[in-house]
């Protein structure tokens, strides 16, 4: 943690002048001790379960089997229809067996937790074949495309009591992420008031299968990439209930794609505090990130930036966290802070606990990204 109280007075060209001349000098290492520093990795804990995937149509599969292995998961088998991403997903996954069929992982009662990352629109329908198999489920956003979807699932979920998890990675991925949760429960900004989540992400046209810019198949803009922004604004404002203030999207660049969207945004109400929420398909390609991921919290005694992926005026890497309270202003470097989902959620399903996350936060987060998706204006 370095501590900037100091430089809030220096205007930028003399403050990065001040910031060479101290590393220089062998005083105050500003930002991190190595600038180069990788991410540990996180020892894989004992298996405590086993698990298999269905379904493999985007690469977030890949960070949340990471994630459950990690956590005491033992991945047992894969079933995809398409061969490229079976070769791909076998390779960096050789200990997973090629099942011949989705039902043969169903039916495997040796099973407790499928995942899956499949086309957007057919997570929830599997979700709800997975949940009454009796086993738990934990699917890449967004999890659940429409309201209609939405009530199956709860009702499903009610029924059987099975575990319908969706991984909001934004949060359980991001180190920073992390760290603020734990400074926010600490006290350290006072009372939450707002969050302001930005979701920029890099289109890649030539790479993107059909499904990806037809709505249908994916939910929208605000259904897909903002349900991490609620996810956080729940999380942060520590709200149980919300409402959609406000909300837009557009199509304001790809007319060749008369089906997609490429920004929405939204203000939304929770019980606890307010939250604004943007997102975009606007990365330009001389960024060297898939997106400038940020998350302001807002706090009655001051304030923290996260930057996801990127901070652009210093550094390529991501997990970067910045703070001003009523003491101090820090920078923290979190790169080396532990992601704890993978280990509390096998948790939750040995224990039938909800540590990881609430079943209620989950499926509140999807539906206010839904109601904000169905009630947008179109700019």
């Amino acid at each position: 943690m370095v501590k900037f109280t100091d430089l809030n007075y220096i205007n930028m060209p003399q403050r990065r002048a001040f910031i060479k001349d101290v590393a220089a000098a062998g005083g105050l290492m500003i930002f991190s001790s190595i600038a180069n520093k990788t991410h540990a990795k996180q020892r894989a804990l004992p298996p405590r379960i086993r698990f298999s995937v269905i379904n493999i149509n985007h690469s977030h599969i890949y960070g949340m089997a990471r994630a459950v292995i990690n956590g005491g998961g033992e991945l047992v088998a894969v079933y995809a229809k398409e061969p490229d991403l079976l070769t791909q997903f076998t390779k960096t996954f050789p200990q997973a067996k090629v099942a011949s069929s989705a039902n043969e992982i169903l039916e495997d009662n040796s099973i407790q937790l499928i995942m899956s990352s499949g086309i957007p629109d057919e997570r929830a329908p599997l979700g709800i074949q997975v949940m009454k198999h009796g086993k738990d489920y934990l699917v890449d956003k967004p999890g659940v495309t429409t309201l209609e979807q939405l009530a199956e699932v709860r009702k499903v979920q009610k029924d059987t009591k099975r575990i319908y998890s969706i991984m909001y990675s934004e949060r359980f991925e991001n180190k920073a992420t992390i760290k603020a949760g734990e400074l926010v429960k600490a006290g350290a900004i006072g009372t939450v008031v707002q969050t302001i989540g930005l979701g920029p992400h890099r289109i890649n046209p030539k790479s993107r299968p059909e499904w990806f810019f037809d709505k249908k198949k994916y939910g929208g803009i605000i259904t897909d990439i903002g349900s991490h922004q609620f996810d956080q604004f729940l999380y942060f404002t520590g709200s149980t209930s919300g409402e959609i203030v406000a909300s837009q999207i557009g199509n304001v660049h790809y007319p060749q794609y008369p089906n997609f969207e490429d920004f929405g945004d939204v203000m939304v109400k929770g019980n606890n505090g307010t939250g604004y929420i943007r997102v975009d398909w606007f990365t330009p390609d001389g960024l060297k990130t898939w997106g400038d991921g940020r998350l302001t919290i807002l706090g009655t005694e001051g304030f923290i930036e996260i930057r996801k992926n990127i901070d652009i005026a210093r550094y390529d890497r991501g997990n970067h966290l910045y703070m001003a309270n009523q003491k101090e202003t820090v920078y923290i470097d979190c790169n080396d802070v532990e992601l704890p989902f993978g280990k509390q959620f096998v948790d939750d399903i040995v224990s039938r606990t909800e540590t990881s996350m609430t079943q209620a936060h989950c499926l509140l987060a999807t539906e206010l990204a839904l109601k904000a998706q169905k009630n947008a204006r179109k700019i």
